[in-house]
């Protein structure tokens, strides 16, 4: 196969992710090749980061040791980007990575400042959102961590990201309402 950043530039509309699925099926028989797609994480290209991250995050999805090596990374160079596309795609793999105690202080942190506020990607809200009570639900947040976030987020200007919020908080509020007699 040809050079993944010629192969990610090229199929489909600008914004559909064109031969992303032909890149996923050769790292995934290929493994040595996954230095090659998360270096098109980088490229100068959007629609190029768009399509890679999205494969890398199906990679580590179907397997997460496939991202162990890139953990790091990911904290270090990937929560600078401002690119929708690479945070809600990094919010989903910090909810797969085995982070250690100071990265999952960072990957938090990062998501946090993303739904502190209504002024975030809708998706990016969303996934956030999500990572952050699964979080929650592996001890590693506090609920009065997530609870103030999920209130702002029940402010969003998408309609979407208002029902997971909402519903976010009535799961959040559920097991305390249960523990009252």
């Amino acid at each position: 196969m040809e050079p993944f950043a010629g192969v990610l530039r090229e199929g489909g509309h600008r914004n559909s992710l064109g031969r992303s699925r032909e890149v996923l099926d050769c790292v995934a028989q290929d493994p040595m090749r996954m230095p090659e797609l998360w270096a098109c994480v980088f490229d100068d290209d959007a629609w190029v980061r768009m399509r890679a991250i999205d494969t890398f995050e199906k990679l580590v999805r179907d397997d997460p040791t496939r991202g162990a090596a890139y953990a790091a990374s990911l904290l270090d160079e990937l929560t600078t980007s401002d690119q929708p596309s690479v945070q809600w795609h990094l919010a989903q793999l910090i909810a797969l990575l085995d982070l250690d105690d100071d990265q999952l202080a960072r990957a938090v942190a990062w998501l946090v400042d993303r739904v502190s506020t209504t002024d975030v990607d809708w998706i990016v809200a969303a996934n956030a959102v999500a990572t952050l009570v699964e979080l929650h639900e592996r001890g590693a947040v506090e609920a009065a961590a997530v609870r103030p976030l999920l209130e702002t987020q029940a402010g969003h200007r998408s309609a979407s990201v208002r029902r997971k919020a909402a519903a976010a908080l009535a799961a959040l509020e559920a097991p305390a309402a249960e523990g009252v007699d």
